[in-house]
Protein backbone atom coordinates (compact mmCIF):
# COMPACT_ATOMS: atom_id res chain seq x y z
CA UNK A 1 0.00 0.00 0.00
CA UNK A 2 2.64 2.46 0.63
CA UNK A 3 4.82 1.76 -2.13
CA UNK A 4 1.75 2.27 -4.09
CA UNK A 5 0.95 5.48 -2.27
CA UNK A 6 4.62 6.84 -2.94
CA UNK A 7 5.09 5.72 -6.46
CA UNK A 8 1.42 7.98 -7.12
CA UNK A 9 3.17 10.48 -5.39
CA UNK A 10 6.12 10.75 -7.38
CA UNK A 11 4.02 10.76 -10.47
CA UNK A 12 1.89 13.20 -9.60
CA UNK A 13 5.50 15.49 -8.42
CA UNK A 14 7.13 14.81 -11.82
CA UNK A 15 3.96 16.07 -14.23
CA UNK A 16 3.95 18.89 -11.45
CA UNK A 17 7.38 19.23 -12.36
CA UNK A 18 6.77 18.95 -16.56
CA UNK A 19 3.99 21.16 -16.29
CA UNK A 20 6.09 23.81 -14.66
CA UNK A 21 9.26 23.57 -16.58
CA UNK A 22 6.62 23.68 -20.20
CA UNK A 23 5.22 26.52 -18.75
CA UNK A 24 8.79 27.93 -17.84
CA UNK A 25 10.03 27.13 -21.28
CA UNK A 26 7.17 28.73 -22.56
CA UNK A 27 7.68 32.19 -20.73
CA UNK A 28 11.38 32.22 -21.57
CA UNK A 29 10.65 31.63 -25.70
CA UNK A 30 8.06 34.40 -25.59
CA UNK A 31 8.41 37.21 -27.78
CA UNK A 32 7.71 39.83 -24.86
CA UNK A 33 10.35 38.46 -22.72
CA UNK A 34 13.08 38.50 -25.16
CA UNK A 35 12.55 41.55 -26.81
CA UNK A 36 12.83 43.28 -23.02
CA UNK A 37 16.10 41.05 -22.25
CA UNK A 38 17.59 41.93 -25.85
CA UNK A 39 17.00 45.59 -24.92
CA UNK A 40 18.49 44.78 -21.06
CA UNK A 41 21.38 44.07 -23.07
CA UNK A 42 21.68 46.71 -25.18
CA UNK A 43 21.16 48.96 -22.06
CA UNK A 44 24.16 47.57 -20.03
CA UNK A 45 26.71 49.84 -19.60
CA UNK A 46 30.05 49.86 -21.88
CA UNK A 47 32.62 47.31 -20.38
CA UNK A 48 35.74 48.86 -20.14
CA UNK A 49 38.76 47.20 -21.97
CA UNK A 50 42.53 48.84 -21.83
CA UNK A 51 44.47 46.54 -24.13
CA UNK A 52 43.48 44.50 -27.19
CA UNK A 53 45.40 43.14 -30.21
CA UNK A 54 44.49 42.72 -33.33
CA UNK A 55 45.74 41.86 -36.83
CA UNK A 56 45.67 44.68 -39.24
CA UNK A 57 46.38 44.32 -43.08
CA UNK A 58 47.06 46.83 -45.93
CA UNK A 59 45.09 46.05 -49.39
CA UNK A 60 46.80 44.64 -52.19
CA UNK A 61 47.76 46.14 -55.49
CA UNK A 62 45.85 45.03 -58.62
CA UNK A 63 46.77 43.12 -60.96
CA UNK A 64 47.73 45.05 -64.44
CA UNK A 65 46.00 44.37 -67.64
CA UNK A 66 47.29 41.83 -70.69
CA UNK A 67 45.21 43.21 -73.62
CA UNK A 68 46.02 44.61 -77.08
CA UNK A 69 43.79 47.14 -78.98
CA UNK A 70 41.07 45.63 -81.69
CA UNK A 71 39.24 48.04 -83.10
CA UNK A 72 37.47 48.06 -86.75
CA UNK A 73 39.69 49.79 -89.10
CA UNK A 74 42.55 50.16 -86.83
CA UNK A 75 45.33 47.58 -87.74
CA UNK A 76 48.03 47.09 -85.50
CA UNK A 77 46.56 48.71 -82.23
CA UNK A 78 48.86 47.52 -79.83
CA UNK A 79 49.08 46.88 -76.34
CA UNK A 80 46.51 48.92 -74.28
CA UNK A 81 46.38 47.09 -71.07
CA UNK A 82 46.44 49.68 -68.31
CA UNK A 83 47.96 49.60 -65.06
CA UNK A 84 46.57 47.60 -61.26
CA UNK A 85 45.49 50.18 -58.57
CA UNK A 86 47.40 50.77 -55.24
CA UNK A 87 45.76 49.33 -51.99
CA UNK A 88 44.33 51.38 -49.45
CA UNK A 89 46.64 51.77 -46.42
CA UNK A 90 45.80 51.47 -42.71
CA UNK A 91 45.58 53.96 -40.29
CA UNK A 92 44.88 54.83 -36.72
CA UNK A 93 43.75 57.96 -35.10
CA UNK A 94 43.21 59.37 -32.02
CA UNK A 95 39.66 60.37 -31.93
CA UNK A 96 37.31 62.55 -29.36
CA UNK A 97 34.55 61.11 -27.13
CA UNK A 98 37.03 57.60 -27.41
CA UNK A 99 37.82 55.92 -23.74
CA UNK A 100 37.55 52.11 -24.06
CA UNK A 101 39.12 49.70 -26.77
CA UNK A 102 35.54 47.88 -26.52
CA UNK A 103 35.42 48.05 -30.51
CA UNK A 104 38.68 45.72 -30.51
CA UNK A 105 37.00 42.79 -28.12
CA UNK A 106 35.12 41.49 -30.41
CA UNK A 107 36.62 42.03 -33.90
CA UNK A 108 40.67 41.02 -34.45
CA UNK A 109 40.88 41.28 -38.41
CA UNK A 110 41.15 44.37 -39.93
CA UNK A 111 41.66 44.93 -43.79
CA UNK A 112 41.86 47.96 -46.07
CA UNK A 113 39.93 47.30 -49.51
CA UNK A 114 42.24 45.98 -52.19
CA UNK A 115 43.22 47.80 -55.36
CA UNK A 116 41.13 47.12 -58.47
CA UNK A 117 43.28 45.58 -61.72
CA UNK A 118 43.88 47.67 -65.16
CA UNK A 119 41.49 46.66 -67.67
CA UNK A 120 42.22 47.39 -71.47
CA UNK A 121 41.99 50.99 -73.37
CA UNK A 122 44.57 52.23 -70.82
CA UNK A 123 42.13 51.97 -68.17
CA UNK A 124 43.97 52.39 -64.65
CA UNK A 125 42.62 50.43 -61.73
CA UNK A 126 41.00 51.87 -58.74
CA UNK A 127 42.91 52.44 -55.64
CA UNK A 128 41.42 50.58 -52.52
CA UNK A 129 39.89 53.10 -50.31
CA UNK A 130 42.20 53.38 -46.85
CA UNK A 131 41.05 52.56 -43.60
CA UNK A 132 41.16 54.54 -40.82
CA UNK A 133 40.79 52.69 -37.56
CA UNK A 134 40.29 55.28 -34.55
CA UNK A 135 41.44 54.73 -31.19
CA UNK A 136 41.39 57.11 -27.63
CA UNK A 137 43.63 59.51 -26.76
CA UNK A 138 46.71 57.75 -24.60
CA UNK A 139 46.95 54.84 -27.33
CA UNK A 140 50.05 52.73 -27.55
CA UNK A 141 50.60 51.04 -30.87
CA UNK A 142 53.22 48.02 -30.37
CA UNK A 143 54.42 45.31 -32.66
CA UNK A 144 53.76 41.84 -31.81
CA UNK A 145 56.42 40.34 -33.45
CA UNK A 146 58.90 42.71 -32.93
CA UNK A 147 58.24 43.62 -29.22
CA UNK A 148 58.36 47.59 -30.56
CA UNK A 149 56.62 50.66 -29.69
CA UNK A 150 55.75 51.92 -32.76
CA UNK A 151 53.82 55.10 -31.71
CA UNK A 152 52.30 56.94 -28.67
CA UNK A 153 49.04 58.70 -29.71
CA UNK A 154 49.02 61.20 -26.86
CA UNK A 155 46.97 63.58 -28.72
CA UNK A 156 43.33 63.99 -30.40
CA UNK A 157 43.77 64.42 -33.97
CA UNK A 158 47.40 62.24 -34.14
CA UNK A 159 47.40 59.47 -37.04
CA UNK A 160 49.51 57.08 -38.03
CA UNK A 161 49.85 54.85 -41.11
CA UNK A 162 50.19 51.15 -39.49
CA UNK A 163 50.62 49.31 -42.73
CA UNK A 164 51.15 50.53 -46.45
CA UNK A 165 49.11 49.15 -49.37
CA UNK A 166 50.78 47.21 -52.29
CA UNK A 167 51.40 49.14 -55.40
CA UNK A 168 49.62 48.32 -58.41
CA UNK A 169 51.16 46.16 -61.33
CA UNK A 170 51.52 47.71 -64.55
CA UNK A 171 49.84 46.55 -67.64
CA UNK A 172 51.22 45.67 -70.97
CA UNK A 173 51.31 49.01 -72.10
CA UNK A 174 53.97 50.18 -69.91
CA UNK A 175 56.38 47.54 -70.96
CA UNK A 176 56.31 48.22 -74.78
CA UNK A 177 59.26 49.64 -76.50
CA UNK A 178 60.94 49.98 -79.73
CA UNK A 179 62.17 46.40 -79.99
CA UNK A 180 59.71 44.74 -77.98
CA UNK A 181 55.96 46.40 -79.17
CA UNK A 182 53.81 43.82 -78.44
CA UNK A 183 54.79 42.66 -75.07
CA UNK A 184 52.70 39.62 -73.96
CA UNK A 185 53.17 39.86 -69.83
CA UNK A 186 51.72 42.01 -67.41
CA UNK A 187 52.78 43.06 -63.92
CA UNK A 188 50.58 41.77 -60.45
CA UNK A 189 50.47 43.85 -57.46
CA UNK A 190 52.12 43.86 -55.17
CA UNK A 191 51.02 42.59 -51.49
CA UNK A 192 50.14 45.19 -48.92
CA UNK A 193 51.83 45.21 -45.57
CA UNK A 194 50.05 43.07 -42.50
CA UNK A 195 51.46 43.52 -38.79
CA UNK A 196 50.07 42.08 -35.95
CA UNK A 197 48.96 44.69 -33.29
CA UNK A 198 48.99 45.11 -29.54
CA UNK A 199 46.94 48.36 -28.24
CA UNK A 200 47.39 49.34 -24.48
CA UNK A 201 45.45 52.16 -23.58
CA UNK A 202 46.58 55.12 -20.82
CA UNK A 203 43.88 57.23 -20.20
CA UNK A 204 44.76 61.09 -20.43
CA UNK A 205 44.15 63.90 -17.14
CA UNK A 206 45.20 66.45 -15.11
CA UNK A 207 44.48 64.85 -11.83
CA UNK A 208 44.47 61.13 -10.57
CA UNK A 209 43.02 60.00 -7.17
CA UNK A 210 44.67 57.46 -5.33
CA UNK A 211 43.93 55.46 -1.94
CA UNK A 212 43.12 52.66 -0.23
CA UNK A 213 39.80 50.93 -0.83
CA UNK A 214 36.46 52.70 0.44
CA UNK A 215 38.34 55.62 0.87
CA UNK A 216 36.10 58.31 -0.95
CA UNK A 217 37.60 58.57 -4.76
CA UNK A 218 34.18 57.94 -6.17
CA UNK A 219 32.28 60.14 -4.15
CA UNK A 220 34.72 62.80 -4.74
CA UNK A 221 34.81 62.99 -8.21
CA UNK A 222 30.98 62.50 -8.10
CA UNK A 223 30.85 65.83 -6.45
CA UNK A 224 33.58 67.86 -8.51
CA UNK A 225 32.37 66.59 -11.88
CA UNK A 226 29.60 64.91 -13.51
CA UNK A 227 30.93 61.55 -13.80
CA UNK A 228 28.37 59.00 -11.98
CA UNK A 229 30.80 55.86 -10.57
CA UNK A 230 29.32 53.16 -8.49
CA UNK A 231 29.39 54.29 -4.80
CA UNK A 232 28.53 52.11 -1.86
CA UNK A 233 29.69 51.47 1.78
CA UNK A 234 32.29 48.55 1.07
CA UNK A 235 35.88 48.48 -0.70
CA UNK A 236 36.33 47.54 -3.92
CA UNK A 237 33.26 49.53 -5.54
CA UNK A 238 35.48 50.94 -8.33
CA UNK A 239 36.59 47.91 -10.61
CA UNK A 240 37.10 50.09 -13.50
CA UNK A 241 39.00 53.52 -14.11
CA UNK A 242 36.50 56.61 -14.72
CA UNK A 243 37.08 59.91 -16.48
CA UNK A 244 35.56 62.62 -14.40
CA UNK A 245 35.84 66.86 -15.95
CA UNK A 246 35.53 69.07 -13.39
CA UNK A 247 34.04 72.71 -14.53
CA UNK A 248 35.33 75.61 -12.63
CA UNK A 249 34.07 79.49 -13.54
CA UNK A 250 35.42 81.68 -16.28
CA UNK A 251 35.58 78.82 -18.56
CA UNK A 252 38.49 76.94 -16.17
CA UNK A 253 38.02 73.31 -16.43
CA UNK A 254 40.49 69.83 -16.26
CA UNK A 255 40.21 66.36 -16.43
CA UNK A 256 40.58 64.17 -13.33
CA UNK A 257 40.29 60.55 -13.37
CA UNK A 258 39.50 57.74 -10.47
CA UNK A 259 41.12 54.42 -10.41
CA UNK A 260 40.21 51.38 -7.84
CA UNK A 261 41.43 51.86 -4.62
CA UNK A 262 45.03 50.35 -3.98
CA UNK A 263 45.95 47.57 -1.14
CA UNK A 264 49.48 45.93 0.08
CA UNK A 265 51.11 44.51 -3.13
CA UNK A 266 49.25 45.98 -5.69
CA UNK A 267 52.76 46.22 -7.59
CA UNK A 268 53.09 43.10 -7.86
CA UNK A 269 49.75 42.29 -9.29
CA UNK A 270 47.61 42.42 -5.81
CA UNK A 271 44.25 43.39 -5.84
CA UNK A 272 42.21 45.61 -8.71
CA UNK A 273 44.78 48.71 -9.05
CA UNK A 274 47.82 47.00 -10.34
CA UNK A 275 45.97 46.77 -13.87
CA UNK A 276 44.96 50.71 -13.35
CA UNK A 277 47.86 52.06 -12.04
CA UNK A 278 49.01 52.76 -15.83
CA UNK A 279 46.39 55.22 -16.42
CA UNK A 280 47.68 57.63 -13.71
CA UNK A 281 51.14 57.76 -15.32
CA UNK A 282 50.13 60.31 -17.46
CA UNK A 283 48.82 62.50 -14.97
CA UNK A 284 50.41 66.01 -13.69
CA UNK A 285 49.16 65.38 -10.25
CA UNK A 286 48.34 62.86 -7.88
CA UNK A 287 45.68 63.36 -5.29
CA UNK A 288 46.24 61.07 -2.12
CA UNK A 289 42.61 60.63 -0.98
CA UNK A 290 42.92 59.63 3.34
CA UNK A 291 40.34 58.21 5.22
CA UNK A 292 40.70 59.78 8.46
CA UNK A 293 38.43 57.01 10.11
CA UNK A 294 39.51 54.21 8.58
CA UNK A 295 36.61 51.34 8.80
CA UNK A 296 39.16 47.96 9.26
CA UNK A 297 41.27 49.42 11.81
CA UNK A 298 43.76 50.50 10.13
CA UNK A 299 45.95 53.74 10.61
CA UNK A 300 45.56 56.54 8.18
CA UNK A 301 49.44 57.33 8.28
CA UNK A 302 50.24 53.58 7.87
CA UNK A 303 48.00 53.73 4.74
CA UNK A 304 49.52 57.25 3.37
CA UNK A 305 53.12 55.48 3.60
CA UNK A 306 51.76 52.24 2.20
CA UNK A 307 50.29 53.94 -0.70
CA UNK A 308 53.34 55.89 -1.56
CA UNK A 309 55.42 52.30 -1.10
CA UNK A 310 52.88 50.89 -3.84
CA UNK A 311 53.59 53.64 -5.87
CA UNK A 312 57.32 53.90 -6.33
CA UNK A 313 58.09 50.26 -6.37
CA UNK A 314 55.48 50.41 -9.56
CA UNK A 315 57.48 53.27 -11.22
CA UNK A 316 59.74 56.01 -9.72
CA UNK A 317 58.68 58.46 -12.20
CA UNK A 318 54.88 58.09 -10.68
CA UNK A 319 56.48 58.39 -7.26
CA UNK A 320 57.67 61.77 -8.26
CA UNK A 321 54.78 63.45 -9.93
CA UNK A 322 53.10 66.11 -7.77
CA UNK A 323 51.52 65.19 -4.75
CA UNK A 324 48.11 67.09 -3.16
CA UNK A 325 47.57 65.13 0.40
CA UNK A 326 43.70 65.36 1.53
CA UNK A 327 42.03 63.87 4.44
CA UNK A 328 38.49 62.80 3.14
CA UNK A 329 35.71 62.57 5.70
CA UNK A 330 36.34 65.12 8.48
CA UNK A 331 32.19 65.04 9.05
CA UNK A 332 33.14 62.14 11.25
CA UNK A 333 35.97 64.92 13.10
CA UNK A 334 33.69 67.79 14.29
CA UNK A 335 36.65 69.49 16.62
CA UNK A 336 39.58 68.49 14.37
CA UNK A 337 41.41 66.51 16.38
CA UNK A 338 41.97 63.50 14.17
CA UNK A 339 43.09 66.17 11.26
CA UNK A 340 45.47 68.08 13.63
CA UNK A 341 46.98 64.97 14.45
CA UNK A 342 47.33 63.56 11.65
CA UNK A 343 49.56 66.64 9.99
CA UNK A 344 51.69 66.48 12.76
CA UNK A 345 52.44 62.88 12.19
CA UNK A 346 53.10 63.44 8.12
CA UNK A 347 55.01 67.01 8.38
CA UNK A 348 52.70 67.75 5.40
CA UNK A 349 50.51 69.97 3.89
CA UNK A 350 46.87 68.56 4.19
CA UNK A 351 43.69 69.57 2.93
CA UNK A 352 40.78 68.56 4.96
CA UNK A 353 37.34 67.62 3.03
CA UNK A 354 33.76 65.96 3.14
CA UNK A 355 33.15 64.57 0.00
CA UNK A 356 29.39 63.69 1.98
CA UNK A 357 29.04 67.23 2.76
CA UNK A 358 31.07 68.96 0.23
CA UNK A 359 32.87 71.06 2.46
CA UNK A 360 36.08 71.96 0.97
CA UNK A 361 35.77 70.59 -2.09
CA UNK A 362 35.54 73.51 -3.64
CA UNK A 363 39.00 75.03 -2.30
CA UNK A 364 40.25 72.02 -3.69
CA UNK A 365 39.46 72.26 -7.13
CA UNK A 366 40.86 75.76 -7.50
CA UNK A 367 43.55 74.51 -5.98
CA UNK A 368 44.30 71.65 -8.22
CA UNK A 369 43.85 74.18 -11.10
CA UNK A 370 45.95 76.06 -10.04
CA UNK A 371 49.11 73.24 -9.45
CA UNK A 372 47.55 72.06 -13.10
CA UNK A 373 48.21 75.31 -14.51
CA UNK A 374 51.88 75.78 -13.16
CA UNK A 375 52.71 71.87 -14.12
CA UNK A 376 51.85 73.22 -17.79
CA UNK A 377 53.79 76.47 -17.65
Amino acid sequence: MEQSISRAEKSTSSDREQEYFGKKRMVLCHPFFIRNTIYAIRNTNVMFIDEAQIQVKAGDGGNGCLSFRREKFVPKGGPDGGDGGRGGNVYLQAVENLDTLIDFAGKHHWHAQNGQPGSGNNKHGANGRDLVIPVPPGTLIYDVDFDLLLKDLSEVGLKVCICRGGRGGKGNKAFATSTNQTPRYAEPGKKGQERNIKLELKLIADVGLVGMPNAGKSTLISRCSAARPKIADYPFTTIEPVLGIVELSNFRRFVMADIPGLIEGAHSGAGLGYEFLKHIERTRIIVHILDIMPTVGSDAVENYYGIRHELEQYSEALAQKPEVIVANKIDLDPDGKIVKDLKKKLNKKIYPISAVTGQGIKELSELLWQKVKETKV
